[in-house]
């Protein structure tokens, strides 16, 4: 992939495909949010891997940790860098030097990521650290169509091929995703309108969708994620990078009609709450408010029914790359941000902070979400366990039910028997009755 843009801010030279995207996450506002980015997780300095890097790339990298380390150092310069421009005389950046470090800045970080896919199996052999920490500072928007597919190896997959064969067949999951197509971004200009192009293609990958996998066929949710994978690239690169999110993130197995793998992540999720954050786990004990009540769609959309898209998409980048622990991170966040406040209320209360309050913190910050979701303890070797245990459970459960059904199946054969032993006894009676009134007549005659 040869991506050598020229004019970074010329925007009309772009290729269709990204002209695609929402005007939530448009390019100026996306390329600063990656631009502005705090550090968000354990700095990893523009000399680790220096064996690996060229003296162009120690320049670029050492501007970008530069920026960052102004930009955490003053939070005020970063509400400048999003977009509300005050100038401050405590402020480490002013409006107009910001201004101007943002605009070399931008021109870098498209060079960086221009040389980053030109070069991408040497970077994700050699220079891994890197590509982590730049990817945790957010794809610059122009990026995201080719990166994700270079992320997830969907960029020469056979099933492409077979994508115009599938659209001429028919699914018995039309009708339903029909009606759920309507309920997608329905604010957003690309899905809006019944005959919109949005929900037209929408609907063509998740009917090609539901005919290679038939036995998850369509699950409602998954629409979201197509859907954002539609706002960055055309409708057969979309299918492409869907069925390997769903053959390899784990999302086919959450999306499978048993739902077992949502019941393993609550699960999960739950004891990483009752470990990190015990009082707020009795709070919602107390109050009845259940994990799934809350988390279920964090799992099963990857916050894109939770955040607005600027947001979600940069948790989505990382989970291209990390898979779904940043599920759990940014959950684990939340939690933590909100505690205080959750505490204090009921369970209808916090129904309503859910869905009002907490969507909306940090869209002019989501620097601020990642930063905090990479301070949550996370064991793999802990999730591993509980994965087991789980599963032990679950068997157990299953055998449980095993032997509660061959009860009832005995229970069930032992009352038929009872209840043919007691008409063979009435028909018995009514027998002996008669026999006895024979004997009787037998007698009275002679």
């Amino acid at each position: 992939f040869q991506v050598r843009p020229q004019n970074p801010r010329g925007l009309s030279a772009l290729p269709a495909p990204a002209a695609m995207a929402s005007p939530a996450i448009s390019p100026d506002s996306s390329s600063h949010e990656a631009l502005s980015s705090v550090n968000s997780a354990p700095a990893c300095s523009p000399t680790s891997d220096s064996e690996n890097l060229s003296p162009d790339e120690l320049e670029l990298l050492a501007k970008l940790e530069e920026q960052n380390r102004l930009l955490e150092a003053d939070s005020k310069s970063m509400r400048s860098m999003n977009g509300s421009r005050r100038n401050s005389g405590s402020s480490l950046v002013s409006s107009s030097s910001a201004s101007s470090n943002l605009s070399h800045l931008e021109e870098d970080t498209w060079i960086l990521w221009g040389r980053i896919v030109n070069e991408w199996d040497e970077w994700r052999k050699k220079k891994e650290k890197l590509l982590k920490e730049l990817i945790r500072k957010g794809i610059p928007h122009h990026f995201r169509a080719i990166v994700w597919q270079l992320l997830c190896s969907a960029t020469d997959m056979p099933v492409k091929n077979q994508y115009s064969e599938l659209l001429k067949m028919s699914s018995p999951c039309e009708k339903l995703i029909r009606r759920d197509i309507a309920r997608t971004y329905p604010e957003h200009e690309f899905f809006k309108g019944q005959d919109s192009l949005g929900q037209e293609v929408l609907f063509n990958v998740m009917k090609a969708y539901s005919l290679v996998d038939r036995e998850v066929g369509y699950c409602q949710g998954s629409a979201f994620i197509v859907g954002l994978l539609l706002m960055q690239m055309p409708e057969e690169e979309a299918f492409c990078v869907f069925v390997r999110l769903m053959q390899e993130y784990r999302l086919r197995e959450l999306f499978k009609p048993s739902m077992a793998e949502l019941g393993l992540c609550i699960y999960q999720f739950e004891y990483m709450l009752q470990e990190q954050l015990p009082e707020l786990n009795i709070h919602f004990r107390s109050q009845s408010f259940l994990t799934s009540m809350y988390a279920s769609s964090w799992f099963l959309t990857l916050f894109l029914t939770t955040f607005p898209l600027p947001v979600a998409t940069r948790v989505f980048d990382i989970f291209m790359y990390e898979g779904l622990e940043i599920v759990f991170r940014v959950g684990m966040a939340l939690l933590q941000f909100n505690q205080a406040e959750l505490v204090q209320l009921d369970m209808e209360g916090m129904s309503q902070y859910f869905q009002k309050v907490i969507p909306h913190q940090f869209d002019s910050c989501p620097d601020k979400l990642i930063l905090r979701a990479f301070q949550v303890k996370y064991n793999p070797k802990k999730m591993k366990r509980l994965e087991k245990e789980y599963a032990a459970i679950k068997n157990k459960e299953m055998e449980e039910q095993i032997e509660i059904k061959r009860l009832r199946t005995e229970n069930r054969l032992l009352k038929q028997r009872i209840e043919t032993l007691e008409k063979e006894s009435a028909a018995l009676a009514d027998r002996l009755i008669q026999v006895a009134s024979k004997i009787a007549d037998f007698l009275f005659s002679a």
